[in-house]
């Protein structure tokens, strides 16, 4: 009898990959969602559903039964909140009492998502890797804050209470299926509409969202308990970024790099004005101050003892594209869209 893997966060573009990576091998996938959660990501996947909420603990035992793994997606994915305590619920809270709901139901095995966010910065400027260092007062931003005390937990629950939980720290995932759109998506769609003026001087680690989902399968399967590993893919410069997704889109990439600082007034303006109309601000001051450094990182620890590879960036652009074109997303200016196959980027 297949394995029975439970998988929170399925409904979101992450956590929906993961479940397809899941199914693909032969697992069987029991989604924990909320019963109002939209299923439009699961469409087609023949996954076990059943009610759960990370705000509400007493719903995990019942979940959680008849499991012997547990991969733990889901969380509040905002850089912008007005009011920080449902992330901290949900984000920190909700993974504390989920693991200790997985102690209590003998899980066998359990994948916790991070994120690079909770990592530090290599003061020679190369790329990070999982030794990085950092600390609380590092974190800028309640959304990194929250997903460093929630890896804390986790990581002292290994320790402490032998939680059997392998830890991912994914970078910046792009690909189909980015509904939301969270916020590389949002820079993504932006610039292949042409509203990308402009650029700071800093570098994303890209990596295509099922490369990331393949990378919890192995590291469910492969993974050294208490372990981080790294899920990223290629290291570039924003304008690098900006440049293979205008050319894939037949769109100009931005001409003008600016700096944070002077842009910092008009960040706190925008975020004034999101808060007095309920909205998300185009620019923050806390994105602004994380592009002061490169988030570049390394993943050679997870390509060396998990077997973990990655596609080229461009890969991921145009997947993600293809996705937003046939979903009505973007509309192409021109004719020379293709609309390739999603998902038929070589690995």
């Amino acid at each position: 009898m297949p394995e029975r893997v439970a998988i929170t966060g399925a409904t979101g573009f992450v956590g929906a990959a993961v479940a397809r990576a899941f199914r693909k091998a032969g697992y069987t996938v029991r989604v924990l969602l909320r019963a109002s959660s939209p299923r439009d990501a699961l469409a087609g996947l023949e996954v076990e559903t059943t009610d759960a909420d990370l705000a509400v603990p007493q719903t995990f035992g019942a979940a959680l039964g008849g499991c012997q793994g547990l991969v733990h997606v889901a969380a509040d994915y905002r850089l912008f909140v007005t009011d920080a305590r449902p992330v901290y619920r949900i984000n920190v809270d909700g993974t504390r009492a989920l693991m200790q709901a997985a102690l209590a139901a003998n899980i066998r095995r359990i994948v916790y998502t991070s994120s690079v966010a909770v990592l530090g910065h290599r003061t020679d400027g190369a790329p990070a890797d999982e030794d990085a260092g950092s600390t609380l007062a590092d974190m800028l931003g309640h959304y990194k804050r929250s997903k460093f005390l929630a890896e804390t937990e986790v990581s002292r629950l290994v320790t402490g209470s032998h939680l059997p939980a392998v830890i991912v720290n994914p970078s910046a995932p792009v690909g189909p299926g980015d509904r939301r759109p969270t916020p590389t998506g949002r820079m993504v769609l932006d610039t292949a509409r042409g509203r990308m003026p402009a650029y700071l001087n800093t570098g994303l680690n890209i990596v295509h969202v099922d490369d990331v989902a393949e990378g919890h399968r192995l590291a469910y399967e492969r993974g050294q308990i208490g372990r981080r590993y790294i899920l990223g893919g290629e290291n570039l410069s924003l304008l690098a970024v900006f440049t293979a997704i205008a050319r894939l889109a037949s769109v100009r990439p931005p001409r003008f790099r600016l700096a944070p600082g002077p842009l910092m007034p008009l960040a706190w303006l925008a975020e004034v004005a999101a808060r007095l109309t309920g909205t998300t601000p185009r620019l923050t001051r806390d994105e602004l101050n994380m592009a002061r450094h490169p988030m570049y990182y390394s993943s050679a620890r997870a390509e060396r003892e998990l077997g973990y590879t990655h596609r080229p960036a461009e890969d991921a652009f145009r997947d993600a594209l293809a996705w937003y074109a046939e979903h009505g997303y973007w509309q192409p200016r021109r004719g020379e869209w293709s609309q390739p196959r999603v998902g038929a980027a070589p690995r």
